[in-house]
């Protein structure tokens, strides 16, 4: 088997949802890959009897050998969790294990062998600890990578924010023309490499109607000459536009992707038109990583009612690198 065939993937919070939407995956999807899974042997595996799947696991280690692997298994490398039920409450004890997982890899991801990592959600409260703002900077952190980005992939629109999980009063003094212009660049390059595309892009105002009654407004200041210094070399880069109607039918058709200067400012619409079928990909690491677009819910888990189509999107974008 070609190592370059299969997909890493890190379990992700331990008590969260991923599990279940991992065994949904596999009763309602027929892999063209195998998946290699990081996280507890023991605890997945009550968590499947738990929640009544029959689902077959394949132990693997590290130091894999691909030719055991199996599209119709659970492929797992095990990393040890202390657990008393299924299912508990999420908290900072399974920290260990997180870091772990990620820790494995990363290193694993440095062989070349895989096509991509695909995360299951996290707890940025408890695992980041204020340290990173999420998983997308904490990956770039440990790859020693500069410029990155967080894009919110479906295949009619993507959202792109500028800035990710910081409040909102700090948002002015994050944005500047260097970072939308090195924004643009990440963007430009994933779609001519993997869709051979040359993407339209719309960008986002700051403002409420892309204006304030200050003369040197972030429009003015920042967004618009970035645009123009950008549309030097690049045409297909629109704005800024308001974002209150930026969404409507007719108007994201025009668009590929929407570059939006604040998380929610993006996030939200599109969440809102796609529901669950996007995937968060992380634009700039020096391999492709990709996590469904939801947390892990800590008020659903054990439930059996979350929807795998976010999981199903990630993994039939990797099948087709």
């Amino acid at each position: 088997m070609n190592k370059k065939k299969s997909i890493l993937i890190v379990a992700g919070e331990p008590y969260g949802i991923f599990s279940e939407i991992l065994f949904k995956t596999f009763k309602k999807y027929k892999f063209k890959k195998p998946l290699v899974v990081i996280g507890s042997y023991q605890l997945i595996k009550k968590q499947m009897n738990f929640l009544k799947y029959k689902i077959p696991f394949n132990r693997v280690n590290e130091n894999l050998n691909f030719k055991d692997l199996n599209s119709k298994k659970i492929n797992i490398i095990n990393v040890d969790l202390n657990f008393s039920k299924p299912f508990q409450k999420i908290s900072d004890g399974t920290n260990s294990y997180n870091r772990k997982s990620f820790e494995l890899a990363l290193k694993l991801m440095k062989s070349n062998d895989f096509v991509g990592l695909i995360n299951g959600p996290i707890s940025k409260k408890n695992f980041l600890k204020k340290k990173y703002l999420g998983i997308t900077e904490y990956l770039a952190k440990k790859t020693n990578t500069k410029d990155f980005a967080m894009l919110i992939y479906n295949k009619n629109l993507a959202v792109s924010p500028i800035t990710t999980h910081i409040p909102i009063k700090k948002v002015s003094n994050l944005i500047s023309q260097n970072k939308i212009q090195n924004h643009i660049n990440l963007i430009k390059k994933f779609y001519k490499k993997n869709f051979k595309k040359n993407p339209a892009i719309a960008i986002t105002g700051l403002n409420p109607h892309c204006e304030s009654n200050l003369n040197n407004n972030e429009e003015n200041r920042i967004i618009i000459p970035a645009i123009k210094k950008i549309n030097r070399s690049y045409s297909k880069v629109y704005g800024p536009f308001p974002a209150d109607s930026l969404f409507m039918k007719n108007n994201i058709k025009k668009f590929d992707v929407v570059v939006g200067m604040y998380h929610d400012q993006v996030l939200t619409p599109i969440k809102s038109i796609y529901n669950f079928n996007a995937i968060n990909i992380t634009l700039g690491l020096p391999f492709i990583r990709v996590t469904p677009d939801h947390g892990p819910n800590d008020k659903m888990k054990g439930k059996n009612r979350s929807s795998p189509q976010s999981l199903i999107s990630a993994i039939k974008f990797l099948e087709n690198k």
